[in-house]
């Protein structure tokens, strides 16, 4: 009768547990979100999502999952009959990646007694288990005290002598390098506006205001100036170079009101091709979207192609006079292949489905020579791309005749074929990509920064953006630690480090952030 009555009660709880309304709302909401991404990633005829765009539905679906995970484990205790914090002998979950280098805090857990309750006396240890898992406490904030001890000879009347005191950012201030360079950090490259960080600060007793770390932030572009502008040096003997824009609100302080003036981002990134170079990203700022602000940023830079999207701004550096000659544009297929796959989703186009389908057999071909040296992927590309290019254009041309002019899909296809010489270049040297993707990950953060905050309150706020938000992005793309690199190099340029030797002092010149521990 009393296991009857135990399985009743063990069977109640399983069910209570099913019949949970939180529950079944996750369950609701955990399949319509997977279903969306399933459809999104899997779906005949579209575009894949970027990775980025998996994280926030993921999230959710993963928090789901963990009320379920839990759910599952409280009913199985209670039908094992042992206690919730029971270890599961069974049970074999990777603990995730836990380094090598992070501190190991140990607590041994002893039974009440070790003594044998037959009168035996206490018992053998025969072994143990050992369980880790990752921990965490807050950034730890400390404070740095130096002293520096004064000495005199008590035998005559010479100088007292001590050590000189060093310089510092901030001459006499609060912050240390290091300190300094967290703030910077959390605000142009974690995308943490500095009112939000003083709120963060503050549930650890630290009471910072946003004037104090744009105060902080400011002397610190002062001092890497230098660092900029040597990146800006080396981006000038690149060959070849990515280019884009995305709009950034800036206040009007005669007005109280918002300009909307834009950020261009100039990257150099040869790990398509396995390049030498270093990957560098350069952010400036201008009030406006005018190609004459493309000519003038890239005013001095000797290279021949340009790979950016088809916006007509662009079109005036093919007829700007240099010595190396007018800029060639390298147009990119994203911004086509992204037109079709917007078609093909609102209108369900057979046509524009074959586009994608065509547009998605170049990308795949082309990731199989990634990485590559430019022999071996302009061999390939030759081989096997050329005759799928060649013969997508008189297929858009078809296309054209079948269609109504003034449809969407038609003027898709003319982009393609007004920009097909833009289109095919990549055709044409190894070292071209088929987008603008190296700088379209590169200025997407901003987008990010933009959501969260207003980007300065003048455009000279907006140009120190610029600036500490290019040292980020590079340190980034180098596999570096920003707030280790900027604390290092603040510390190096105030020592005096010469400005003749400032090349030693770039990103990528850095120790990587997979060795910081070692």
């Amino acid at each position: 009768m009393a296991a009857s009555e135990e399985a009743r009660r063990r069977l109640e709880v399983i069910l209570g547990v099913a019949r949970h309304g939180k529950l079944r709302g996750q369950f609701r909401m955990a399949f319509h979100i997977l279903g969306e991404l399933r459809r999104d990633k899997f779906g005949a005829n579209s575009e894949k999502l970027r990775s980025d765009q998996y994280h926030l539905p993921l999230e959710d679906v993963e928090t789901a999952q963990g009320i379920l995970d839990a759910a599952q484990e409280r009913a199985e205790a209670v039908i094992q009959g042992r206690s919730r914090s029971a270890p599961d002998q069974g049970s074999h979950r990777s603990p995730g990646c836990l380094p090598a280098h992070l501190p190991r805090v140990e607590r041994i857990i002893e039974p009440a007694s070790t003594l044998c309750p037959w009168g035996c006396g206490a018992k053998t240890k025969i072994g143990e288990n050992v369980s880790k898992r990752l921990d965490v406490i807050p950034v730890q904030w400390r404070v740095l005290v130096t002293r520096r001890a004064k000495y005199i000879c008590r035998r005559c009347s010479g100088a007292v002598v001590q050590a000189h005191a060093p310089e510092h950012v901030v001459p006499g201030g609060l912050p240390t390098e290091a300190a300094i360079a967290h703030v910077i950090v959390s605000k142009f490259g974690d995308h943490t506006p500095f009112y939000r960080q003083a709120e963060i600060y503050a549930r650890q007793g630290i009471r910072l205001d946003r004037a104090t770390m744009g105060n902080w932030s400011g002397r610190a572009c002062f001092h890497l100036q230098p660092i900029a502008d040597h990146m800006c040096r080396r981006l000038a003997i690149a060959d070849r170079l990515f280019m884009d824009e995305t709009t950034a609100p800036v206040l009007d302080p005669g007005r109280g009101q918002t300009n909307k003036g834009y950020f261009w981002a100039i990257v150099s990134d040869d790990r398509g091709h396995s390049g030498p170079c270093p990957p560098i990203v350069l952010f400036r700022y201008a009030p406006g979207r005018s190609g004459a602000f493309a000519e003038k940023f890239l005013d001095g830079f000797s290279g021949r192609f340009l790979q950016c999207d088809a916006y007509e701004g662009y079109d005036r550096l093919t007829e700007v006079a240099r010595r190396q000659g007018p800029w060639t544009l390298v147009h990119c297929w994203s911004h086509l292949r992204r037109r079709f796959v917007k078609l093909a989703r609102n209108s369900k186009s057979p046509i524009a489905h074959a586009a994608v389908r065509h547009i998605a057999q170049l990308y795949a071909i082309e990731a199989m020579v990634r990485g590559s040296s430019p022999d071996i992927r302009l061999v390939a590309r030759k081989e096997h791309l050329l005759p799928m290019v060649a013969a997508l254009k008189p297929w858009f041309g078809k296309q054209l005749s079948m269609i109504s002019s003034g449809s969407t899909l038609a003027e898709d296809i003319r982009y393609a074929l007004n920009h097909w010489q833009g289109l095919t270049r990549f055709l044409e040297d190894g070292r071209l990509e088929l987008d603008t993707n190296p700088v379209e990950n590169a200025i997407r953060p901003v987008c990010l920064a933009r959501k969260n905050a207003l980007f300065a309150g003048h455009e000279i706020g907006a140009e120190n953006w610029a600036l500490l938000a290019s040292i980020v992005a590079t340190c980034k793309l180098n596999d570096v630690n920003p707030a280790a690199y900027i604390a290092e190099t603040l510390e190096a340029i105030i020592d005096g480090h010469p400005h003749s030797r400032i090349g030693d002092l770039m990103p990528w010149r850095f120790r990587k952030a997979s060795s910081q521990a070692q």
